[in-house]
């Protein structure tokens, strides 16, 4: 009695599967897909992806554009593959484009790679050239070197400051507290403004560089925190604690793209106190003694450099003090290509000179 019904609706079962599994199996068949590379695909920068689409067989191909980024690169009228030249791409996630005419018909299919390198940075050696006195108090967040005196901001809820610094003894020459509710990070002078920026309140300030008064104040878009800041002539750079260092307008401070940072070994995170000099980005990487000098057009590491030594030896007399008051400072004077680091709550300000020499 069981067997036969059970058995009827089996079959029924079965039929509609088939038919469920051929229209399914049909549509597929007339889908576009990137058949190389794969999505999420990693490869190193310079050298070239190959592109190619998975077309039906039937498809009469007319044309088909090829976009990375949505810039073109390619152009064909066949199912032909491409090659995409990574030489001079930023690397990070690349947006993969194809745009495919067919008869009446255009699809737009895209796709993600990752771009990484296998440049090892060059390994810097320095020369100490002299030692200045530092503020112990200042919780360094941001350096930089103007007319002939240090700007720097610092840090911690409560007691973050703006201040000019004279060199020589490390007094502050002015000086003004931030709101007590902002912990303050990044600065820099571009033009009569200092632009600070402010770590997880998400909210940056600008203050009149003669008197120190805080004029404005603008909000952070894409990215969430704040952490170091420099200006290369036309742009705001800003680190956030990732691998990104984001691209500013320096009049109206809105976010304009990033740059993803990376070594040999993969992303370079915790980028933090950031300075701009001849063409290349320094940036002290948080939690370490290193200073890395990154290539802005493509996100590589060029070199960087180990400042170990420069570390106060037993200064610093609990755990946390250790752990927190880290290289972080980064000031160059162009006039006379003098470099000068320190450290957060450092006694003591370096000038170093970098033996670039290959």
């Amino acid at each position: 009695m069981l067997f036969g019904p059970t058995r009827k609706i089996s079959l029924i079962l079965l039929g509609c599967i088939s038919l469920f599994q051929f229209a399914c199996n049909n549509k597929v068949a007339n889908y576009i897909t990137f058949k190389n590379p794969l999505q999420g695909e990693s490869f190193h920068a310079g050298k070239p992806v190959k592109v190619e689409l998975d077309i039906p067989e039937k498809t009469e191909v007319q044309n088909i554009s090829y976009l990375i980024d949505g810039k073109p690169f390619a152009e064909k009228n066949t199912k032909e593959f491409v090659w995409l030249d990574t030489q001079n791409l930023p690397l990070g996630y690349r947006m993969l484009t194809a745009i495919v005419k067919a008869g009446s018909q255009i699809d737009t299919i895209t796709n993600n790679i990752i771009l990484t390198t296998d440049k090892k940075p060059e390994k810097l050696k320095y020369t100490l050239v002299n030692t200045f006195p530092h503020d112990t108090s200042s919780y360094t967040q941001g350096l930089s070197f103007v007319d002939g005196k240090l700007l720097e901001s610092t840090g911690r809820k409560g007691l973050s400051q703006l201040r000019w610094v004279n060199l020589t003894n490390g007094k502050a020459i002015k000086s003004v507290p931030l709101k007590p509710e902002y912990f303050g990070e990044g600065s820099v002078k571009v033009g009569d403004k200092i632009i600070v920026l402010t770590w997880q309140e998400s909210v940056g300030l600008v203050y009149d560089a003669a008197s120190l008064q805080e004029i404005s104040t603008f909000p952070y878009q894409s990215s969430v925190e704040g952490w170091g800041l420099t200006y290369d002539g036309s742009q705001l750079l800003r680190s956030d604690g990732s691998n990104r260092i984001w691209k500013m307008n320096a009049q109206n401070y809105k976010e304009e793209g990033f740059v993803e940072v990376y070594d040999n070994k993969g992303p370079v995170e915790r980028l933090n106190e950031l300075e701009y000099i001849d063409g290349k980005l320094y940036a002290n990487v948080y939690g370490s003694n290193r200073i890395v000098i990154i290539d802005l057009k493509t996100g590589v590491v060029d070199a960087e450099v180990d400042l170990s030594k420069l570390v106060p030896k037993n200064y610093f007399k609990t755990d946390e003090e250790i752990g927190n008051n880290v290289l972080n400072g980064i000031a160059y004077d162009p006039a006379t290509k003098r470099l000068f680091v320190t450290g957060k709550k450092w006694p003591n300000l370096f000038e170093i000179k970098l033996d670039t020499k290959r």
